[in-house]
């Protein structure tokens, strides 16, 4: 696959199929992006589970934060990567221990792991590079339009509105 750009379709598919992730590098610092995505994914209906080995025991937006992904109570959709490209084959190393294994692997902003990448795929898991599922669901669902940003999507589909939030459909309930 060529992970240099993504079809909104591609992305669009995973984040309607996941409900569960694991998020590897979750930060209680408020000021962290792996925070304001980690609070953005949960406001959307996302079960979130922080991965922070020095903060396991502890809370981080109400969620249990747990030390490793094998130590989590129950099997995940997605796991998102908030840790530098160097990690990425470790992580991937433990994901592949994990059964049964999550439907993707998605590396944050500036995190790239061609080698790493290739090993999940062929164990049948998607892969996303350099990317955001916060930015990414904003750009689908319109939502970063609010603030005057051009995401690049036209849609004649009406919003779902939803608590003060807009859903592209992912988490209707």
């Amino acid at each position: 696959m060529n992970h240099d750009s993504y079809d909104n379709a591609y992305i669009g598919g995973i984040l309607n199929s996941v409900k569960t992730i694991a998020m590897v590098g979750a930060s209680p610092n408020d000021v962290r992006p792996s925070f304001f995505v980690l609070k953005y994914l949960l406001a959307k209906g996302f079960s979130v589970f922080p991965i922070n080995p020095g903060h396991a025991g502890k809370e981080i937006l109400g969620r249990t934060v747990y030390a490793r992904l094998v130590d989590l109570p129950e099997p995940i959709d997605m796991v998102d990567i908030f840790r530098g490209s160097a990690a990425v084959p470790g992580v991937i190393e433990e994901i592949l221990r994990l059964d049964p294994l999550p439907k993707v692997v998605w590396m944050q902003l500036g995190v790239r792991n061609d080698e790493a990448a290739a090993r999940a795929e062929a164990a049948g898991m998607k892969v996303v590079m350099n990317r955001c599922p916060k930015i990414e669901y904003g750009k689908l669902s319109g939502e970063i339009g609010w603030t005057g940003v051009n995401s690049g999507v036209l849609s004649s589909k009406k919003p779902l509105m939803r608590q003060g939030f807009q859903s592209f459909g992912v988490r209707q309930k």
